[in-house]
């Protein structure tokens, strides 16, 4: 019976924490899949494949950086398994433009989220969860499998090809609502700001 109650407030304690990181998981599952809906379905088969697992999971350790190489790693496997991709939906076409107070402000987030979009995946992976996630370099490099070194090469890497982009406005428009920038840059800050 004590085993029961002590599991039990074990499930309520992991449950606490892993509804605490919904809007990191949602963030960083759209910085991966670049389509909200396509990251809101990521984002919840993250979170029940790390319900499923949570016996191997070690309480007090980090459960941001476990549950998002969980998350990149289904994102990784699906894109494998994927022999085709859609390109746009149909309800693309059809949003409207948002009103905003400072348009220009929501140009430059949109070119920064296009800027983003053109990096190889790993330097955009690496800088997200660097600069917007605030992962320390180990724990970066702990969610991408690889080494240190690695991940700060990356960063570097993906900070100067980002510049250069943005520089010279030479990203690929994919013809996404501005909104949609906005709304995304806004959930990493909003990230951001729970984190600390």
């Amino acid at each position: 019976m004590t085993d029961a109650k002590g599991s039990s407030a074990d499930d309520a304690a992991f449950k606490a924490q892993l509804v605490a990181l919904i809007p990191h998981l949602r963030a960083f599952a759209r910085s991966l899949a670049g389509d909200a809906a396509a990251a809101d379905d990521l984002a919840q088969d993250a979170m029940m494949k790390a319900w499923d697992a949570r016996a191997s999971f070690q309480m007090g350790t980090n459960m941001k950086a476990w549950t998002f190489m969980i998350l990149r790693n289904q994102f990784y496997s699906e894109r494998r398994r994927s022999w085709r991709t859609s390109q746009l939906d149909q309800e693309a076409a059809e949003r409207t433009l948002v009103a905003v107070d400072n348009p220009e402000a929501l140009m430059a987030l949109d070119e920064l989220r296009q800027g983003l979009a053109m990096l190889p995946p790993e330097q955009r992976e690496a800088l997200i969860l660097v600069g917007a996630g605030g992962f320390a370099y180990d724990e970066a490099a702990n969610i991408c499998g690889c080494a240190v070194g690695t991940v700060k090469s990356r960063v570097s890497r993906a900070r100067r090809a980002l510049q250069a982009v943005l520089a010279v406005g030479g990203y690929d428009r994919d013809g996404a609502s501005a909104g949609d920038a906005m709304r995304s840059i806004l959930e990493e800050s909003e990230r951001l700001s729970t984190v600390r």
